[in-house]
């Protein structure tokens, strides 16, 4: 059946093991800002304690549960299960994309192989999820900032202070390098190309990180660059240009 919604259809596969039941709320309804769930699986092995927490939430949220045993102790039986079917989906199933839940570097290849077939790959994951699986997603977004747990690095309404943003390196790099790539002779650029910039260079980044909602708020706080709100406002609001503040 076509996909008549023009939204993109989704896979989200979690990894039980390596996520944790309290995010699923908040993890559905990021996914719905990129496309519909057309498919919600869960692996794990469903015999074991440590997954129990899942219940309420599988069938609140009509995720399958996918029953993984561990035939041998130490090996993670779960990963290949989660593999194995995210390839018979990519051949069987029109899919736009896939929603990789797990903190896991074992899905960097999965998440290469999915690329590489050209569907878009919104990895899900915690902060110490390693570099390689997060580069290897187009999108990646950190679990923390999807928890309800007070005691996230970063907690709703807590934002990161200006001089602490502008010590930020790596943050301020990232910023000024999209802004003048996506800028026009007189050192413009209109904020939505910046963000796919930004996209493109580093998966991870996500305004929410430093606790603003969008990345235009995160860059006002800077107070490095220039804002430009230009056309009249309406149900879309007005265009946003920027301009770093150093370029006259």
């Amino acid at each position: 059946m076509e996909n008549t919604t023009n939204q993109k259809k989704l896979a989200v596969l979690i990894d039980a093991d390596n996520s944790q039941p309290s995010i699923v709320e908040a993890l559905l309804a990021e996914i719905a800002k990129y496309g519909i769930a057309s498919v919600k699986r869960v692996y794990g092995d469903w015999t074991t304690p440590n997954l129990k927490g899942w219940k309420e939430v599988l069938l609140e949220y009509a995720i399958q549960p996918v029953q993984q045993f561990r035939y041998t102790v130490g090996k993670n039986a779960t990963d290949s299960a989660l593999i194995i079917d995210a390839m018979d989906l990519l051949y069987t199933e029109k899919l736009d994309g896939f929603c990789v839940v797990s903190s896991d570097s074992d899905f960097t290849r999965l998440a290469s192989r999915i690329r590489e077939a050209g569907l878009t790959v919104y990895g899900f994951g915690e902060k110490k999820t390693p570099k390689p699986f997060v580069g290897a997603c187009d999108k990646f977004i950190f679990t923390e900032i999807l928890r309800e747990d007070k005691t996230a690095d970063v907690a709703p309404g807590k934002t990161t202070a200006t001089n602490q943003l502008k010590q930020d390196a790596r943050l301020i790099n990232l910023l000024r390098n999209a802004v003048e790539d996506s800028a026009d002779e007189d050192g413009w650029a209109y904020l939505g190309n910046v963000g796919q910039n930004i996209a493109n260079q580093s998966p991870e980044f996500d305004p929410r990180n430093y606790g603003y909602k969008k990345l235009g708020e995160l860059i006002k706080a800077t107070k490095l660059f220039q804002i430009d709100r230009r056309g009249a406002e309406n149900a879309f609001g007005a265009q946003i240009y920027i301009r770093d503040a150093r370029r006259k």
